[in-house]
Formats: C-alpha cells, structure tokens, sequence
C-alpha cells in the first residue's frame, strides 16, 4: 500500500477520498520499567532498548492504520502524521498515533 506524509502523490491521481484513518499503540509502565532497569543499553546518549520499543509501537501504529484503509478499499494513505505523547499517571505510558487520508490512486 502507498503510504506517504504528503497530500499528492507525483504521477499518480487521486480518483477517490474514502475518510481518515487512525492507527495507535501504547507502551505500558512495565515497558518503561525494564527498559529503564536495562539502562546501560545507553550509548552515545542514545538507548536502544528504548528506540527498538518506540519503533514497534510505531510499527504497530502503521498496521492498524493501513488495516483501516483496506477495509476502506483503498490502495493508499495520504498526509499521513505521527504523534508521540505521554499518557497516564506520571506518564507512565507513551502511546504512538499515526493519521491519514485514506484514498484510491491510479
């Protein structure tokens, strides 16, 4: 499936808006926890525990959407955009919502 953050697509034409379509996970507290608890992961200030988490949550994010849109009957998602919030007390979670437009290109 075409997926793209911009509203056209170059050498393609929209022939058909068919509605947003959402897409969201969220990494619980105990994520957080051992992620935190493995913090020696850290390197260069970077944690690859953490990133390879974010990136499946973001995966997943991706998946759902892209399920959304086929059940729509398109071959494509337009002006897509990805947020990343805390969520919970103390922020305890990070959730990961991506939104787009559904639609069918030729």
């Amino acid at each position: 499936m075409l997926k793209t953050t911009t509203s056209t697509v170059q050498g393609r034409e929209v022939e058909q808006y068919l509605g947003v379509v959402v897409g969201e996970a969220i990494l619980g507290a105990n994520v957080f926890k051992d992620l935190f608890g493995s913090i020696r992961d850290i390197v260069g200030g970077r944690s690859g525990a953490y990133e390879k988490e974010m990136g499946r949550a973001r995966e997943i994010a991706f998946e759902d959407m892209e399920s959304a849109a086929k059940k729509l009957g398109a071959n494509g998602i337009i002006g897509i955009d990805i947020d990343y919030e805390v969520v919970g007390a103390q922020g305890a979670m990070m959730m990961v919502s991506v939104s787009g437009t559904a639609v069918k290109v030729r």
